[in-house]
């Protein structure tokens, strides 16, 4: 009979722990020897090859694509990175691995993001996904998101507001309190943009989804309501006068902390590895998080249902679609599908926002060529689709942003069909997990150039159109691509044109590298920089949409008439020194009336071009104080002197 004693385990110890890390290396070595993949020939990490541990670290670690990216340039195109799994850096790839009936299907590494219910980014049946594309690709057609612009107008121009207030607060020596993240200094707005870009990229979200934004812009704060009792609240959807328990979380820090690593951690390991990890002080806050996110989905949800609307947001095409018998979306169908479109509709949009600013903020040469093609070409107030639509630079420069910084950089993985396929002349078994990395993609060499590290807008008018359209795929490729990009395209047309119209930023370290944490998506941690005065302010005041542009506008041809009325005062005070100077001595109040008519003229005319050239708010404090009222009683009073001067010349004739 076994029994076992305190001394009996102590003496065996030794012999368990020796036992124990055998099996574990037999366990690992002996696939790698029998190589039931047939992948033994491709070159990686000797850890990575035996053990999916690697890159499971890797991936909790925040920095995968970059990882892997140094393996290409030290192996080649053909990386082994786990013991069943090849990333293919190679463009000409990714049709091959994402395209149209290939027969790859997503791996399980899509398992560990199921929330709910399976929804359309997490399917790998190909029938299901099929069903549910149908339901909402037409919600994201060019023609539906065009109708989305009233409300995308709405949210920048609450942005953009807040913004100079904030400008007017710091121009007093004002500072925000800790967290909120601003702080004036020497007359300067300083502040990190990434949460304003989220707290825009949320409110817009919102609204397009649910029928009404979070309130983060104008509260100027990370905040949105989550249902705790999550299963309670489904089960009444829709039922009116139903009240659940419910807190507020700071849904953006939320989104950067540990759920970020955690769901793509649990994806990139074994499925049998996940249950076990999960309870581990490591990972367990990070599931908490999670839910708190599915929490936020329900939330959501909930409010809209019942408060019934005509509104034809994206939660009432859900609501319309039906399956293949005529069935409606079940509540935990429509809540996976709810919280995919407040990840993906929020979370990429404000990433590949602050992003761009910062490559902007870093590159002054091109953001001043940005400045001259939407002053040329924009009107005041907030662009418009149909003016930004051709704007070559501007497109280039988010092209370009996309590239350097795209919002999901890793490969994302695809299991071979059975019997396999052939990429490139290199065979890969049937049951291979197969991915391409868009972070070492997009820095292809042959592609888009050697300065590949470079924000160079100016590629995307020189490179082969047809090697970069294989190359280029920040939205992925294929079937499975990105269903809103059309959106996301749309929305930051908008958002950079319209903050770069009225805007110059300065990074407030000039030398900062843009720090980012990976997990599904590739995230800023910050971007803090410096705005000088807006460029449109003349009235301190006035935060209505388009009022500075037109102040700006105003103040051009008020500047324009000042001149000429200042070179023609300047010329009669002349001529008539010069040509009746005994009329000096019998006209002394005529000839005071011109002079200080003409050195008045100029004094503001000055006040105007300073404002007007130089962007100097001290000078429009000065017009708007002091010179406007008094140009308004000059013109007035000339007028009046004029026409009384020459009624009293008539007279004398």
């Amino acid at each position: 009979m076994f029994s076992l004693t305190l001394e009996s385990l102590h003496t065996d110890l030794p012999t368990i722990t020796a036992t124990a890390t055998v099996l574990v290396v037999l366990v690992h070595l002996v696939p790698y020897l029998i190589d039931s993949h047939r992948l033994r020939s491709y070159p990686g990490p000797l850890v990575a090859k035996f053990s999916d541990a690697w890159l499971g670290y890797v991936t909790h670690q925040g920095h995968r694509s970059e990882v892997v990216h140094d393996l290409h340039r030290k192996y080649g195109p053909f990386v082994r990175i786990a013991p069943n799994h090849v990333s293919v850096a190679v463009s000409d790839a990714q049709p091959m691995v994402y395209g149209h009936g290939n027969g790859a299907l997503k791996s399980s590494f899509y398992d560990a993001f199921i929330t709910t219910s399976i929804g359309i980014f997490t399917t790998r049946d190909r029938q299901t996904h099929t069903r549910k594309r149908k339901i909402i690709s037409h919600t994201f057609s060019q023609k539906s998101v065009l109708e989305f612009e009233p409300h995308v107008h709405r949210y920048v121009g609450q942005l953009l507001g807040q913004w100079d207030k904030l400008y007017e607060k710091a121009l007093k020596g004002m500072s925000g309190e800790e967290g909120e993240g601003w702080t004036g200094r020497d007359g300067r707005l300083w502040l990190d943009c990434l949460p304003w870009a989220n707290y825009l990229a949320f409110d817009i979200i919102g609204d397009l989804a649910f029928g009404a934004p979070f309130g983060m812009i104008m509260a100027a704060k990370d905040s949105a309501p989550v249902a705790q009792d999550t299963h309670a609240v489904m089960k009444s959807y829709g039922q009116a006068g139903a009240k659940h328990a419910s807190k507020e979380i700071e849904v953006i820090k939320t989104l950067g902390g540990p759920s970020e690593t955690f769901l793509v951690t649990m994806g990139a390991v074994p499925g049998w590895w996940r249950a076990v990890l999960k309870r581990t002080p490591m990972f367990w806050k990070g599931g908490k998080d999670f839910d708190a996110l599915v929490g936020m989905a329900v939330a959501a949800v909930s409010k809209r249902l019942q408060e019934p609307t005509d509104r034809n947001d994206l939660l009432s095409k859900l609501q319309a679609g039906k399956d293949e018998d005529g069935n409606p979306m079940g509540r935990e169908e429509l809540t996976a599908e709810a919280l995919t479109f407040l990840i993906a509709g929020s979370d990429t949009t404000a990433n590949s926002t602050c992003a761009i600013i910062y490559y902007l903020a870093r590159t002054p040469s091109v953001q001043e060529k940005l400045h001259k093609e939407l002053d040329e070409h924009l009107e005041s107030g907030i662009a418009t689709a149909e003016r930004v639509k051709n704007l070559a630079y501007l497109q280039a420069i988010i092209n370009e942003g996309l590239r350097l910084h795209s919002t999901v950089a890793m490969g994302l993985p695809r299991v071979a069909p059975e019997g396999g396929m052939s990429i490139l002349g290199n065979y890969i078994p049937g049951g291979t997990v197969i991915s391409v990395p868009t972070y070492t993609i997009h820095r292809d060499q042959a592609v888009f150039g050697d300065d590949v590290e470079e924000f160079r807008p100016e590629r995307w008018f020189e490179c082969d159109s047809a090697g970069v359209s294989k190359a280029f795929s920040p939205f992925s490729v294929g079937p499975r691509a990105c269903i809103g990009r059309n959106l996301a395209n749309f929305e930051l047309q908008i958002i950079i044109a319209s903050i770069l119209k009225r805007y110059h930023f300065v990074l407030e370290n000039p030398d900062e590298v843009l720090k980012v944490q990976e997990g599904l998506l590739r995230k800023p941690i910050g971007c803090r920089v410096d705005q000088p005065p807006p460029k449109t302010v003349f009235f301190r005041d006035a935060y209505l949409l388009g009022v500075f542009s037109a102040c700006y506008d105003a103040g051009t041809r008020v500047g324009s008439a000042l001149l000429l009325q200042t070179v023609l005062l300047g010329i009669e005070l002349v001529w008539r020194v010069v040509t009746r100077p005994e009329e000096c001595l019998r006209e002394v109040a005529l000839y005071v009336w011109i002079f200080t008519d003409f050195v008045a003229s100029a004094m503001i005319l000055a006040v105007v071009l300073l404002g007007v050239l130089c962007w100097d708010y001290d000078c429009m404090v000065i017009w708007l104080d002091f010179g406007y009222p008094r140009l308004c009683g000059l013109v007035e009073c000339m007028k009046r002197r004029s026409s009384a001067y020459l009624v009293r010349r008539f007279d004398e004739q």
